[in-house]
């Protein structure tokens, strides 16, 4: 078993450095806050929690922060919601790494008994919970839920960076996702590419912004993510003219994985290839108009 090793981060709360990825799971900035801001409020989760029932879905699970402030928002709201989870992860030992001290501590009381269970067993079933933990690649662990009538009203997308892992971010696994969600759903990542909202307009979604958050945002930032959802009566928070010029420059071209079973090496070959051969304003035109440094 790898040994996952806590770091802490600017809000108290820890992450993991994955070797083999090369990034941390979370933004240094803050580990919790960034699952409470980026996730679970980005899909308004607090709005939607006065109903009986929830249904979330969360790719690439991790360290369980983005399900766990999920539930403690939602429960604060209305502790009889009752809310099913189904969590996609790769590598199992990541959750059960993130439930022991400190790390666990980031959590109510009442939410941690829950995170254990759910990593020790994969399940956990409770009067207002029902959670899945669904180990393995997430491209394929992903089509066995259509098939047992999964809608989510929100889904965490959470994997490393498209760099790092491109194989999750592609047209075609992104329209695996959409399957997945319901018709008033919310997705709701933290990445901003243009290359990722590209994929999820491709996928037959339509794409917002996540505001700044004013006190905590770097010069150089002008989104906190991407939210997306099949229906456009009601409105997401609008891209900048800036962001939308973004999505015509050859930073937008999408990565693809026709099989949903390519290499990540063979996937990052062919966006190269397919960013070279277009016509699409170059990106460093796109960042020299906007003086984006």
């Amino acid at each position: 078993m790898l040994e996952w090793v806590p770091q802490r981060t600017d809000d108290g709360s820890f992450t993991f450095f994955s070797e083999t990825f090369g990034e941390a799971f979370h933004s240094m900035r803050g580990a919790r806050a960034e699952a409470f801001e980026k996730f679970a409020r980005a899909t308004h989760l607090r709005e939607r929690a006065t109903g009986d029932r929830l249904c979330i879905l969360d790719v690439c699970y991790g360290l369980g922060y983005n399900t766990a402030a999920a539930l403690e928002t939602i429960w604060a709201v209305n502790p009889y919601c009752h809310v099913t989870v189904y969590g996609l992860e790769l590598d199992v030992t990541v959750p059960r790494a993130a439930v022991q001290p400190p790390l666990i501590e980031s959590w109510s009381l009442a939410l941690r008994p829950i995170l254990v269970e759910l990593a020790e067993s994969c399940c956990c079933d409770r009067p207002n919970l029902t959670a899945r933990l669904l180990i393995g690649d997430a491209r394929q662990t992903i089509q066995t839920l259509p098939y047992q009538g999964v809608q989510a009203d929100a889904i965490l997308f959470d994997p490393f960076s498209p760099r790092r892992c491109p194989q999750l971010w592609t047209v075609e696994f992104f329209a695996a996702i959409a399957r997945c969600l319901a018709t008033e759903g919310v997705l709701a990542t933290y990445s901003r590419a243009a290359s990722v909202r590209r994929a999820l307009q491709l996928a037959g979604l339509h794409i917002g912004s996540i505001p700044l958050n004013p006190d905590a945002a770097l010069p150089h930032e002008w989104s906190q993510g991407t939210v997306a959802r099949h229906d456009g009566s009601e409105p997401l928070p609008s891209l900048s003219p800036m962001e939308q010029e973004h999505l015509h420059t050859r930073a937008a071209v999408p990565y693809r994985d026709p099989s949903l079973q390519g290499l990540p090496e063979t996937i990052q070959a062919r966006h190269q290839q397919e960013q070279v051969a277009s016509k699409l304003e170059s990106t460093s035109s796109w960042r020299r108009r906007w003086k984006i440094h």
